[in-house]
Formats: structure tokens, sequence, C-alpha cells
């Protein structure tokens, strides 16, 4: 493996109505499907939606680290 190269880092948002975990895997498996070569996910921030008073949907706020091809 090579330490040299050029990285993109590009911010996503997931959610789930389960949890920031889920909302997560959500946004990195959903990007994996268009971008190749995902280096390093890192949580930004975390948020909710909230209706009437009680949580409804957890968002996560994802940078995400990839690798320009040569």
């Amino acid at each position: 493996m090579s330490a040299t190269g050029v990285y993109r880092v590009t911010e996503i948002v997931g959610s789930s109505e389960t949890s920031w975990e889920e909302a997560t895997r959500n946004a990195v498996e959903t990007a994996a499907k268009t971008l190749r070569d995902l280096r390093i996910a890192e949580v930004t921030k975390l948020d909710c939606r909230v209706e009437d008073g009680k949580v409804v949907a957890f968002r996560s706020r994802v940078s995400l680290s990839f690798k320009y091809e040569d």
C-alpha cells in the first residue's frame, strides 16, 4: 500500500429511524455503491429530528475520504 496520493473529502448525511450508528452505516454503505476506494469515514455531527416532543429520526453527518485514481 502506497502512502502517497491525492484524496478527496466529501460530506454526506445519513439518516435512520433507529440510531446514529445505523444512520452512519446507511451513509457509508450508500456512498460505497458509487465511490471507490473509500478510506476514512469521520462522524462530524450528530443530530435528530423531533416531532411532538419525540425523536423520530437520527442523522449523522459524515466526512468521507477516498483516493483519486491514477
